[in-house]
């Protein structure tokens, strides 16, 4: 191969290498997803309103409301300093109460109203199994259901 082929031959190397670890860095800082608390949510304001994205906090004691017929559950989400009302169909998961640490998908809404589309409990990645007198996770998600909704 000549000296000129050679040349060309590493620049084409270079730029798919280029392109490459172009494509890869951008992939991966898109598909990083992050959580927004209540108070970074509020502080940005109209912008994220109808963005996807995700909130995390803390499900306020006292805020939950849970409609199994109609599958709608309402609490409020709060962090140190902020809250946000939050919508959501569908049965919330097994670990769901108020207190838990809770991150939710969906769509910040021009009300200040978060609808979710998925709601996860944050737990830590330690398994201990239940004390004596503490609720199984069955009867956490049956103490969502008020008597006569079933």
């Amino acid at each position: 191969m000549s000296g000129s082929k050679k040349i060309w031959a590493g620049l084409g190397i270079l730029a798919i290498l280029g392109s490459l670890a172009f494509l890869i860095a951008g992939g991966l800082k898109e598909n990083v997803v992050y959580f927004l608390t209540p108070s970074e949510l509020l502080a940005r304001g109209p912008e994220v309103v109808d963005q996807p994205l995700r909130l995390g906090g803390q499900v306020k004691p006292g805020s939950l409301q849970w409609d199994a017929e109609a599958m709608d559950l309402r609490f409020i989400v709060q962090d140190s300093l902020q809250e946000v009302q939050v919508r959501s169909t569908g049965a919330p998961p097994a670990m769901f109460q108020e207190g838990a640490g809770v991150i939710m998908e969906g769509h910040y809404r021009d009300d200040g109203t978060f609808e979710s589309t998925n709601v996860m409990v944050k737990h830590s990645n330690e398994y201990e199994a239940p004390h004596d007198g503490q609720k199984s996770p069955e009867e956490m998600y049956e103490s969502l259901v008020k008597p006569g909704d079933e």
